[in-house]
């Protein structure tokens, strides 16, 4: 039987949860500080957070205990900070709650669910599910398999340093991305991107060559270009219960994806968007793979055929999965209501207008090349449907100054990356 943290017997209902919850955040980013103001405005429960580094606009919180651990940088450090904060919680008779922020440190959880779970409620699957579909080549096994549209993909060895490659055999344009997002995350290097656009042969060569003298012993994942701006893609969040079953869902229309080189392909700005064919190609995984919790599925429209591809499913909430709660659920209460009060889940939509967006109007007007969707958004911008989670009214001043930092530096992000390159990626200095 699997371990079970003895304080959560002590929560009946939700009144309980004040007096014996404790969520603990891995990571400061901007899910980091969403999860700190879902917590506090639906629960009144200020979690601790967890960062190697001072994330000012989230460590400037006053709904959170942040803290700053060197240490929980790497596997080893982080399980250890979690089972000395985890000890000290079933002192106080809390329950922990432990979530992440980025790809590497939810897999770092989810690996060491059997020993955390003495302490903490740990709302991930389990390593074997995990690591097996967050690799490409088994995720789009599995929708070849169950006939749901992804990309044509070919995988390249990078653990072979010797290997050469024939650039012919393949069609051009392309992209190419790392099959284990996770492990590539924690190198760096000169040139290094988070998704290389390739247009020729020996562009090919030149990323292959330079991705596997990196360090990255994994596959390097090579695809067909399918084509469309930004606004051809599609973000779809999803929660599952136990046996696999879509309980609640949200998604929507990326309007922007910021395009500095580490940051490439995170949505900037997102049109809440229903598209039913989705929806259900996405419960049809999750219920094939028995799937439990939160999922985030990248998605592009391809306008050859008029079909949807799936690139990829990450296994916890998306970096803007705050858009759920604009949509009208708050993300964090499927979470809690399943795995911390046991409850069985309604199936639930979050499709109220919205625009989640981290840039200013501004953005919006000058890139969007598509007139009525540009005009759509910034009128949903006027109407007040447009809204970030980092702009919380009760919290700290110097919270809204870091974030008020965050949102208007981006123009000068979009000059540099966007406007001023013609559209082509920059290289990471």
């Amino acid at each position: 039987m699997a371990k079970r943290p003895k304080a959560l017997d002590l929560i009946k209902s939700e009144a309980d949860l004040k007096d014996h919850l404790q969520p603990v955040v891995c990571g400061g980013d901007i899910l980091g500080y969403s999860y700190v103001r879902e917590f506090h405005e639906h629960y009144g429960i200020d979690p601790i957070v967890l960062s190697a580094i001072d994330v000012k606009v989230t460590s400037s919180s006053k709904f959170c205990d942040y803290r700053v651990i060197p240490e929980v940088n790497d596997e080893e450090g982080l399980v250890e900070t979690l089972s000395q904060i985890g000890r000290h919680l079933e002192e106080q008779g809390k329950v922990g709650l432990v979530v992440g922020s980025a790809d590497w440190n939810t897999r770092v959880i989810s690996a060491h669910k059997e020993e955390l779970s003495e302490w903490y409620v740990v709302p991930y699957i389990d390593f074997d599910l995990l690591d097996a579909i967050t690799q490409k080549e088994t995720f789009y096994g599995i929708c070849e398999e169950l006939g749901i549209a992804y990309p044509k993909t070919w995988y390249l060895d990078c653990a072979d340093q010797e290997s050469t490659l024939d650039t012919s055999a393949f069609p051009y344009p392309l992209i190419a991305k790392p099959s284990n997002s996770a492990t590539y995350d924690l190198l760096q290097f000169h040139g290094k991107k988070k998704i290389y656009e390739i247009e020729t042969p020996e562009e090919l060569a030149r990323v292959y060559d330079v991705v596997r003298h990196s360090g990255y012993q994994h596959k390097l994942i090579v695809q067909d270009f399918v084509p469309g701006e930004d606004d051809a893609i599609r973000s779809l969040t999803t929660f599952s219960d136990a046996e696999g079953n879509l309980c609640a869902v949200s998604g929507g229309r990326v309007v922007l994806q910021d395009h500095s080189p580490l940051a490439l392909g995170n949505p900037v700005c997102i049109l809440g968007e229903r598209v039913d064919r989705i929806i259900r190609d996405a419960a049809k995984f999750l219920k094939h793979v028995g799937y439990h919790g939160f999922a985030n599925f990248d998605i592009k429209y391809d306008s050859r055929d008029g079909s949807y591809r799936f690139f990829e499913v990450n296994t916890r909430p998306g970096k803007n999965t705050f858009y759920m709660s604009l949509g009208g659920l708050p993300f964090i209460k499927p979470l809690v209501e399943d795995w911390v009060l046991g409850r069985q889940l309604p199936y639930q939509e979050a499709y109220k207008p919205f625009v989640y967006t981290v840039i200013p109007s501004s953005v919006v007007e000058k890139t969007v090349k598509d007139e009525a969707l540009r005009s759509r958004v910034l009128a949903m911008y006027k109407d007040g449907q447009a809204a970030s989670p980092e702009g919380y009214e009760p919290d700290s001043f110097m919270h809204k100054f870091w974030a008020g930092v965050s949102f208007y530096r981006q123009p000068s992000k979009f000059k540099k990356y966007v406007w001023d390159t013609g559209g082509k990626q920059a290289d990471v200095d």
